[in-house]
Parts: C-alpha cells; sequence; structure tokens
C-alpha cells in the first residue's frame, strides 16, 4: 500500500465503503431506500452512535472502555427507579442520571489515573461488573415500566419528520465536534494518543485529561441509556448487554486508530451506520441473525487490517524518506 493510497483510505475510506454497501444492498432489496426505512435504520442506530462516540475518546488516547454497555444499563435502571419507583420529576430524574454517569466515567478515570492501574482495560473491565451488578440490586433482576411521556419522547418521539433520537444525535456531534477540533483540551486528547510521554512532557495535564475523558464518555453512555429506556418503556437490569462491542465497532470501522490518536465524529458516525445498514439490509434479505453478528465480526476485523496496512505503509515511508 503506496502512502497516496493509505492517505486516501484514511480520509475515504469509511465513507466509501458505506456508499458502496447501500449501493448493493438498493440493488438486492427495492425496500432499501424507502424513507420508512431509512428513518428506522437513522432511529435504530441512533443509541450505538451515542455509545460510540463516547468510547471514541477514550479510544483517541491510546485506550478503551469496557464499561459501555454496563453504564448504560445501570443509568437506564437508575432513571426507572427514580422516575417510577421514588416518583422524581422527569425532567431531574434525567438529570440526575445524566450526572450520575459522569460519575461513573469519572470513577472509571480514577481507578486508571490514581490507581496508576496499567491499562483502561483493567479498570473498565472491573467497571463492567460493578455496574451491571448495581443495575441488578435495584431492580432486583425485574424490569421497571410504566415511564413517564417525557421520558419516553426521546426514545419514540419525532421532530417533523427526524426521530427525536437522530436530532439528538446531531447535537452531541455538533458539540464532539467543536470540542475536539477548535478547544485545548480536544487538541490535548490527539496528544496523548499520539504519545503519552510526550504530551506529558509538553505541558499536557495528562491526569486531569484522562479523568474528563471517561467521565465525559460516561456522560454519553447515560444518554443513550435514556434514549434506550424510552424506546422500551422500562429499565431492564439486562440492558446493554454487549453494547460495548458495537460501540467499539463503529468507532474502529469509521476510522479511529486502535492505536491511538487517530479518529473523528464523523468517521464514528459513518462507522456507526455501516453496522446499521448492513443488519437492515442483512435483515430485508432474510439473513439469519446469528450470521449477522459473524459478518459484522468479520468487518471489525477488516476495518483494524486495514489502519494496520495503512501505518505498516506510512511508516515505511517515513523510514525511506529519512534515508
Amino acid at each position: 500500500m503506496n502512502p497516496r493510497t493509505s492517505e486516501f483510505l484514511r480520509r475515504f475510506g469509511s465513507l466509501i465503503g458505506l456508499i458502496l454497501l447501500c449501493v448493493i444492498i438498493a440493488l438486492m432489496s427495492d425496500k432499501f431506500l424507502s424513507v420508512k426505512n431509512l428513518i428506522n435504520v437513522a432511529r435504530q442506530s441512533s443509541i450505538t452512535a451515542l455509545l460510540a462516540l463516547g468510547v471514541l475518546l477514550p479510544i483517541l488516547t491510546g485506550g478503551t472502555d469496557l464499561s459501555v454497555g454496563s453504564i448504560q444499563g445501570f443509568t437506564m435502571c437508575f432513571m426507572a427507579y427514580m422516575v417510577v419507583t421514588v416518583q422524581m420529576n422527569s425532567f431531574l430524574g434525567m438529570l440526575l442520571t445524566l450526572a450520575v454517569g459522569l460519575g461513573i466515567g469519572m470513577v472509571n478515570g480514577l481507578l486508571l489515573t490514581k490507581l496508576k492501574l496499567p491499562h483502561p482495560f483493567i479498570s473498565t473491565l472491573g467497571m463492567l461488573n460493578i455496574a451491571r451488578g448495581f443495575a441488578l440490586i435495584i431492580t432486583d433482576g425485574m424490569p421497571i415500566s410504566g415511564l413517564p411521556y417525557e421520558v419516553r419522547w426521546l426514545g419514540f418521539a419525532d421532530i417533523g419528520p427526524v426521530p427525536a433520537c437522530v436530532v439528538l444525535v446531531a447535537v452531541v456531534c455538533v458539540l464532539m465536534y467543536i470540542m475536539l477540533n477548535h478547544t485545548p483540551f480536544g487538541r490535548h486528547i490527539y496528544a496523548i494518543g499520539g504519545s503519552m510521554e510526550a504530551a506529558r512532557l509538553s505541558g499536557v495535564n495528562v491526569t486531569s485529561v484522562m479523568n474528563w475523558v471517561f467521565a465525559i464518555a460516561g456522560l454519553l453512555y447515560a444518554m443513550g441509556g435514556i434514549v434506550l429506556a424510552g424506546r422500551v418503556n422500562s429499565g431492564y437490569p439486562l440492558a446493554g448487554l454487549g453494547a460495548e462491542l458495537d460501540a467499539i465497532a463503529g468507532a474502529v470501522i469509521g476510522g479511529a486508530s486502535l492505536f491511538g490518536g487517530e479518529g473523528t465524529v464523523m468517521g464514528t458516525i459513518i462507522g456507526v451506520l455501516i453496522m446499521g445498514v448492513l443488519r437492515n439490509g442483512l435483515n430485508l434479505l432474510n439473513v439469519s441473525a446469528f450470521w449477522q453478528t459473524s459478518i459484522i465480526g468479520m468487518v471489525v476485523i477488516l476495518a483494524v487490517w486495514v489502519d494496520v496496512l495503512r501505518r505498516t505503509a506510512e511508516y515505511k515511508a517515513a523510514v525511506a524518506k529519512k534515508a
């Protein structure tokens, strides 16, 4: 792979993949391009998009987050418990849920930076089990149903022809784009992903940045939990089981490098849409759900392999230039 091809794939690979996938599925199923189906794809992809945007931040620093689904499930159950069992005001309950998600994310960061654990894999793996356990505790293992309309609104309502959850994702995308590309905090995130030690020597407060990276990620997972609760009209303790895999896959397919320092908001959304379109297309073609899971896994492996090839090409080009 030559450097020009490498750069082209980095910038446009995921978008070209999405377009080709849409063309192939449209040729195989006349139902795919219907307005109703496309809106359905966008609605179904919105929750994964929020989770993927959250996990993008740890990935940019060269880490990961395995607690995505558990935090989503716990915050979903927490909100349901507060607004149904405790009968707290719906808006206050949602705000408190977002605060809890942010707090759990901050704990993930503190476990990494204060306890000096060797990798986010360890701290977030522990949080995966802790959050899931608390979700089971507060619900006694049973769903909490009958959520108020205000809570359900984000999950099922529309703003004009567009689902409210899609509008929410669009707002989050704009805010994250500004944060990552037009603030010192965003530049520090990319710097840490490029080289944590170099960032530290350059004056970046690595501990603070890492703590807030996981805190903001937790906030977005909680947001995904609120939307999911609204869609299913309940909080159930096994919600989000395995969601971390879809979230990480969306970010990676969209061009985020597991080595850190590379990844964009738009790329992540495209990666999530690739998975959403692929699943939708396979459903329209009556492909078994078992095969769908395997195919998504193959796509993730392909995306990481392309990233490795691209990095190898860039390294060889750099060596050749110095020589």
